[in-house]
């Protein structure tokens, strides 16, 4: 018999859902009509073994033992589901077949691997292993994916990727955790100071951010912007571009420090004539956005309706899961693959029938158009996040719901409007000898911006500088300035973190990393944890008491910025975690190999434990503790996460 082992029992229910009838269900499994089997994981069932397993020493938390670095990894069945286990071990004996249904990343990938090579399964039963790749929980779309198995032995560079992972997860958490939890309590701090490779550098972000707008310090800048008058009256605005001579005046940023220098050139360009020695019109094209992935989708609900990460992630898994409205929701790809074209026209059609606000948006979508988002080329184990062809119509979803809903529709029939068209004008003036430019975006088709808020060239402009539109001028046309214009302001500190822009940092950390040769070599999209790591990383963060919110606002806490200034610099940047995650990466496209990344990181770990050893946490005296002070049997830092031990980082 085939046996599918599935990574939860939701997607064993509808994997039995597609396959042959009468279904008997046991406790453990599924039987379907054909005498193939279906049972489950229940998340991760296996877990690392705390130190303890490795040496019964390693109770005591002592500097001396550090690092801990096992010689042979050891897994342990997780007490609630040991049943469960028995169960699949039971039945990898009995079957012919084993085929994997994991979730359609490396987690995924690792959770089902990892229990076959602990069951210590028949090496050509293993090599015969087949995988089943699900995105869409819908019975049709099952059915297609099971008339389309892989060989599971052509995922292994993700499970390896997975697997190194993890184990550094836990040498970096284990060891740092102890080391500075022992040496906080010389300073008389009593509780667990939890240290990750990405929740540190996470949380440095934060305090690095706080610390910056604490110490900022305005300084008054100036702008001058000369009107401008046609032949036939037009007025428009157009900005002072200073000279070199002008740059002992002003700031790094090129901003007018002086203010003598900018009344000056007001009162040179006052009822002057100006001359245009550049005109260009541009015709520009924007296409529509990428359908979702997880962390845009998450970006994009925390600025239009203050969701958190978690919350959006729990909401999608209740949509894909529950409702199966939407397919896989923790991808990385924002892009779909060529054959799901011919599901389009049933999606649009469903959206259009709906009652949705998205419903008159899909009548007029045009099907024929093809944006950019189908590329076979961009897309690996899963694709981006789209509706399923089930109707929400009789679905009762809460307001969550109904929210990130209607924003992946909204993107998904984004893909089926036509571009953004507009003339973008640049115009260079001469006035007195200075240089000044304006410039204006003119919309000629909305395209797939109709179905957005109205983007900022169509609203009114109140502001001294900036043009709706500019008139129709060419190179050496006569223009008269009517009067110059001071502008007085003040520079402003950086803003405080939000769960947006925090998850745009974390997914764009080349932008934070200070190492110029790994910025360079790191991708926009190479970023701190992964899609479905991150909003447990952030809660995990808040839960440990070194972050809180303020409104929107995410700060640090005392005891979150006492730890960043106990640790060594390098722990609290994005830089050496980034590294980590563009290496597992290169493993998962075998670019890299497992022992050329954990070497490494073993090496680290000495240098790192001897810094510890060798200095306390002054940062840290005299704060009250984040969490319960426990020094009890190897549970002080041990890591509690999601069901698919994602938050541990």
């Amino acid at each position: 018999m085939n046996l599918y082992i599935a990574e939860k029992p939701s997607l064993a229910r509808a994997i039995v859902a597609a396959l042959p009838k009468p279904h008997k269900k046991q406790q453990s499994y599924i039987e379907v009509g054909n005498g193939d089997v279906v049972t489950w994981c229940i998340g991760h069932i296996l877990e690392q073994a705390e130190p303890d397993a490795y040496d019964d020493a390693y109770k005591k938390w002592q500097l001396d033992h550090l690092p801990i670095i096992p010689e042979q990894w050891q897994l342990k069945p997780k007490y609630k589901t040991k049943s469960q286990l028995s169960a699949i071990r039971k039945l990898t004996k009995q079957a012919s077949n084993i085929i994997h249904a994991g979730d359609p990343d490396r987690e995924g990938q690792l959770l089902i691997d990892e229990v076959i090579d602990y069951l210590k399964i028949d090496a050509n039963k293993k090599q015969q292993m087949q995988r089943l790749l699900i995105s869409d929980l819908n019975t049709s779309a099952v059915k297609k994916a099971l008339s389309q198995l892989k060989q599971n032995r052509d995922f292994m560079p993700l499970s390896v990727s997975a697997l190194a992972r993890s184990r550094a997860d836990w040498l970096y958490g284990i060891n740092m955790t102890r080391a500075y939890t022992i040496q906080g309590g010389k300073v008389g701090y009593q509780g667990v100071l939890s240290v990750g490779r990405v929740q540190t550098p996470v949380l440095g972000l934060v305090v690095n951010r706080d610390k910056e707008i604490e110490h900022f310090q305005s300084k008054p800048y100036f702008e001058v912007f000369a009107e401008l008058q046609t032949a036939d009256l037009q007025t428009f605005h157009a900005k002072w571009q200073p000279s070199e001579a002008c740059q002992p005046y002003m700031d790094e940023e090129g901003r007018v420090l002086v203010k003598g220098l900018a009344e000056n050139v007001v009162k040179r360009i006052t009822d002057q004539p100006a001359e245009v020695k550049a005109a260009e019109y541009l015709d520009k094209k924007l296409n529509a956005p990428l359908p979702y992935n997880l962390s845009s989708l998450q970006i994009d609900a925390a600025k239009q309706f203050a969701m958190n990460a978690k919350l959006v992630l729990d909401v999608c898994q209740s949509l894909y899961e529950k409702h199966k409205l939407i397919t896989y929701p923790r991808s990385d790809c924002r892009y779909l693959p060529k054959t799901h074209l011919a599901q389009s026209a049933g999606i649009l059609d469903m959206l259009a029938r709906s009652d949705l606000p998205v419903s008159s948006a899909a009548q007029k979508a045009d099907k024929s158009i093809k944006s950019k988002a189908w590329n076979d080329s961009k897309v690996g184990a899963h694709h981006a996040i789209i509706p399923t062809e089930k109707s929400p119509a009789n679905i009762s979803l809460n307001n969550f719901e109904k929210n990130i809903y209607q924003l992946i529709c909204r993107q998904y029939i984004a893909q089926f409007y036509p571009a953004y068209l507009y003339e973008q004008t640049k115009l260079t003036i001469e006035i007195a000898g200075g240089i000044f430019k304006a410039s204006a975006n003119v919309p000629k088709q909305l395209g797939w911006k109709a179905l957005f808020k109205k983007s900022e060239q169509q609203k009114e402009n109140t502001v001294i500088g900036q043009n709706n539109t500019l008139p129709k001028l060419h190179q050496g046309d006569s223009l008269h300035c009517s009067r110059g214009l001071l502008e007085s302001k003040e520079t402003q500190a950086p803003k405080h973190f939000t769960d947006a822009s925090l998850l745009m940092a974390m997914t764009g950390i080349a932008r934070y990393v200070q190492d110029t040769s790994l910025k360079a070599i790191l991708k926009e999209t190479d970023g701190l944890g992964t899609e479905a790591t991150r909003a447990g990383i952030i809660e995990l963060l808040f839960k440990r008491g070194f972050l809180k919110r303020q409104g929107k606002q995410i700060h640090a806490t005392d005891v979150g910025q006492g730890l960043i200034e106990a640790l060594p610099t390098e722990c609290t940047l994005p830089d050496m975690t980034a590294h980590w995650e563009a290496t597992l990466n290169n493993i998962a496209e075998q670019k890299a190999n497992y022992q050329g990344f954990m070497q490494p990181l073993n090496n680290t770990l000495f240098h790192l434990i001897g810094q510890a050893s060798q200095q306390l946490p002054e940062s840290l005296r005299g704060l009250k503790s984040a969490t319960k002070p426990a020094f009890k049997k190897g549970k002080r830092g041990t890591r509690k996460g999601s069901v698919k031990r994602k938050t541990t980082a």
